[in-house]
């Protein structure tokens, strides 16, 4: 059915897309960078990398399949199933998986999916007619044959100096050593503790940056499609009420630490919303509404007012 040119075109608008059953190919923004040896420039990309562990359907790509070819989304939906099933076959039978537009999938010897994306392939549409270029080093006069005629023909006569003799006493000098000592070691304990509080710094920098790709890979990017309301399971347990009506709630993000999550809410609260505490998503992220609701419609007419302003919420339905 074509199913990685829908991919492909989604890429260019959305971080994650992902293939339900299958896993999700995630983008990342890079500068532009230049190679010292050869003098090329590369304009900024975006980079694909796959995630096999991302595979609840989000909506995004079945509503857009769905939509070109002018199906259902139940209709579409059994379309990808069926597709990311005869992936997922033919990698287990050891063959490397092409996709167009998009790199290769393969098992290694240690039965471990990798991912080569396609280098020829720009997703960044800032970037669009830009390519590499090679730029020639500059090249500077030199003038060491002209700094040598004028050696011979200049003469330097040098004059020593006459230098009185030190009346330092030999006391100051051993006081000076001993200054010396310590202001080396006070100076190699600041170094030392300032390493370690950079060590802390990275550890948690990686962490942030690990929850953020994790986040980015369930929020939408500018001008999204028109989903549907998807029920996924979640590990929160709900309070069971009189009747088992589906609960739409829109949220306003996931964070690693519930503190955060606190923190959130009581700002949203401020805001004027009546936030929520939504426990943990599969990921162990504390996420947080900004309202819920039992009518369907009325959550969509809200979303719809929030995302003027917050255009990274979107809708959980959980029954």
């Amino acid at each position: 059915m074509g199913l990685e040119h829908y991919i492909s075109d989604l890429l260019y608008r959305y971080n994650c897309v992902v293939v339900p059953g299958f896993g999700a190919f995630l983008t990342q923004q890079k500068s532009a960078v230049i190679h010292e040896s050869t003098n090329t420039f590369y304009p900024p990309v975006k980079t694909i990398s796959f995630n096999q562990q991302l595979v609840s359907n989000d909506g995004l790509l079945i509503s857009y399949a769905a939509e070109s070819q002018k199906t259902t989304f139940d209709a579409m939906l059994k379309q990808v199933d069926e597709e990311a099933s005869n992936w997922k076959k033919r990698l287990q039978k050891g063959e490397r998986l092409a996709l167009s537009n998009i790199g290769e999938l393969w098992y290694n010897a240690e039965e471990k999916l990798q991912f080569q994306p396609l280098e020829n392939i720009n997703y960044l549409t800032s970037s669009f007619g830009m390519s590499s270029f090679v730029s020639a080093p500059v090249t500077r006069e030199v003038l060491k044959n002209e700094v040598a005629q004028l050696e011979e023909k200049i003469p330097f006569a040098f004059t020593p100096e006459n230098r009185q003799e030190s009346t330092i006493r030999p006391y100051l000098k051993y006081a000076a050593v001993a200054l010396l000592a310590l202001t080396t070691g006070f100076a190699g304990f600041q170094l030392y503790n300032t390493n370690q509080n950079t060590q802390q710094l990275a550890r948690e920098e990686a962490q942030e940056q690990v929850s953020k790709r994790i986040q980015e890979a369930t929020f939408f990017d500018a001008n999204p499609l028109e989903l549907p309301t998807i029920t996924l399971k979640t590990s929160k347990k709900m309070v069971a009420s009189g009747t088992s009506q589906k609960m739409h709630h829109i949220i306003a993000g996931a964070f690693r630490y519930r503190t955060n999550a606190d923190k959130k809410i009581q700002q949203l609260k401020n805001q004027g919303f009546n936030p929520s505490y939504m426990g943990t998503n599969p990921f162990g992220l504390h996420m947080v509404a900004y309202e819920s609701f039992t009518d369907a419609e009325k959550a969509l007419e809200a979303l719809r007012k929030i995302k003027l302003t917050q255009k990274d919420a979107w809708l959980k339905s959980v029954r």
